[in-house]
Order: C-alpha cells, then sequence, then structure tokens
C-alpha cells in the first residue's frame, strides 16, 4: 500500500522449519520488534516471561497466541499442547513479589507443563507493520500512513488518511472487530465527514491531543475514561471506542503467521472481554 510507515520496517522472511529451539524462537520475535528498544517506557516485561535458565534446550513445535496472559488462555495452551504462549499482556508490569493467588495459579500450569510464556506489549504496538494500530489501519485501508501517539521516542499508534462518513466508519469498526457483542461506542463531535484518522488501540484516549495537534478528524482507540467525552466535545473530534481486546487481537495474529511461516504448528485462543 503506497504510503506506509517505512520506520523498523517488515524484515525479510526468516528460514523455515518444523521445530527451533526456545532461544531462537525468542530471539526472531525480539529482533522482528524492536523488543530492547523498549524497555526503559513500557511497564510490561517484555520478551520470554516464563522459561527456562537454557532456553537452547527446550525445543518448540506448537505455538499458542493469545491477547491476554490470563488463567483461561493458559489452561486452554496447555491443553492444546503448547510448547509456548505468545501473548500481548503478560504477567509481569514492574516485578511480581510474590507468587502467590492468581499470580500462582497462572504461573503453575506453565512451569508444571514446560509451556513458555513470551510476550510482546508496546513493542508490538509500535510495529509499522505487525501491530495493532497498523491492523486497525489496513481494516480502514489508510493511505500515507505515518506514525502517531507518541510514548518517549517511541510512537504506539499510526494515522492515515481514508474517505468515510461518520457513520460508516462506526459501522466498518463493529462489524469488523469481535466486540464480544458490545458494538462500538461513538463521540460524535467531529465532522461528518472523516478524512484524517488517528489509531492508539487499547486504552489510547490519553492520545486525544496529539490527535487534534495532527489534524485527525478521528480517534479510534479501545476504551475511554470519564474525561475523553468531555475533551473530545471541547476539541470537536470524533472518538470510536471499539473495545481493548478487540482493538488489539490483529498484532498476536500477526505474530501466529509469522510462526506458520517459520513452519510452527500454531492455534490462536480467542477470549474476548467485550471490554
Amino acid at each position: 500500500m503506497a504510503g506506509r510507515v517505512k520506520a523498523g520496517a517488515y524484515k525479510p522472511p526468516e528460514p523455515r522449519v518444523s521445530r527451533m529451539n526456545l532461544a531462537e524462537l525468542t530471539q526472531r520475535y525480539d529482533d522482528q520488534l524492536r523488543t530492547g528498544d523498549f524497555a526503559d517506557i513500557d511497564a510490561s516485561a517484555n520478551g520470554l516471561q516464563v522459561g527456562p535458565d537454557d532456553p537452547e534446550s527446550v525445543t518448540v513445535e506448537r505455538v499458542a497466541f493469545a491477547v491476554d496472559a490470563a488463567e483461561q488462555t493458559i489452561e486452554e495452551a496447555v491443553e492444546w499442547g503448547a510448547d509456548a504462549l505468545v501473548v500481548h499482556h503478560g504477567l509481569s508490569w514492574g516485578g511480581i513479589e510474590r507468587v502467590t493467588g492468581r499470580d500462582y495459579r497462572r504461573i503453575a500450569p506453565l512451569i508444571e507443563n514446560d509451556v513458555a510464556l513470551y510476550v510482546s506489549h508496546l513493542p508490538l504496538d509500535s510495529h509499522p507493520e505487525l501491530g495493532n494500530a497498523a491492523g486497525i489501519a489496513d481494516l480502514l485501508g489508510l493511505e500515507s500512513r505515518e506514525p502517531f501517539g507518541r510514548m518517549g521516542p517511541e510512537h504506539i499508534g499510526q494515522q492515515g488518511h481514508g474517505e468515510f462518513t461518520r457513520e460508516e466508519l462506526g459501522e466498518l469498526l463493529a462489524d469488523e472487530l469481535d466486540t464480544g457483542g458490545q458494538g462500538v461506542r461513538g463521540f460524535d463531535f467531529g465532522p461528518d465527514e472523516i478524512e484524517h484518522v488517528a489509531i492508539v488501540t487499547g486504552s489510547g484516549a490519553d492520545w486525544l491531543d496529539e490527535a487534534v495537534d495532527v489534524g485527525a478528524d478521528a480517534l479510534v482507540t479501545g476504551e475511554g475514561k470519564q474525561k475523553v467525552y468531555h475533551e473530545a466535545r471541547e476539541a470537536e473530534l470524533n472518538v470510536f471506542l471499539a473495545g481493548h481486546y478487540a482493538t488489539e487481537t490483529f498484532g498476536v495474529r500477526s505474530l501466529e503467521s509469522l510462526a506458520e511461516d517459520w513452519g510452527m504448528v500454531t492455534t490462536f485462543i480467542d477470549a474476548p472481554t467485550g471490554l
């Protein structure tokens, strides 16, 4: 597509194999996603969160993918026979002091069944080809795409141009996203004819002012905060709240496609929250 983001562009395909060791799998993902560049700006402990001291000793053939590392998705990954589970929202957000209660119930099945956990939060949001915002931009067919959603030295969203009425954009999101039956909520405070769309998936309402600064007609995100109603109204900006989960399935599905290209057996564990 003309005008795609160039920075950190998708790398050439890695060699296809039927299996690889865990160290190679995690290194391939880390290289694609520039994991190390987000170490100082992301609360998530990205990369391999649960795994052995010597990942080269672990052979990976079956990889499960999910948005969230939760009891439900971990149990389904174990039942399916996964060697590794790859998620967007992991278990460690600045450290775990005690492995008890909920943390124990999530971590124990991974260790007991030798299932490694790989996590990519902001690196996956940011990626111009594989990321969540990139997936929304692809869905909308946006052109002349550029980075959006500054966080420190990085961007975690995208912006681009298309032609929609406000109603058309809302209906497209509602029809194509897995909203868990909750639909898409819109604040119709901007122009009816939309040409410039800004995207930050998940909890992206804090980037409303940046959307105004770049001249966007609409901000597409997952969930909002109380203040976003008045901020959107005062800024005369359309805002679409399409669900945190619904806007963040794209990234892990892209990582699943990579694993399939590499020869892995994969499955996607869908656990929509409706939020």
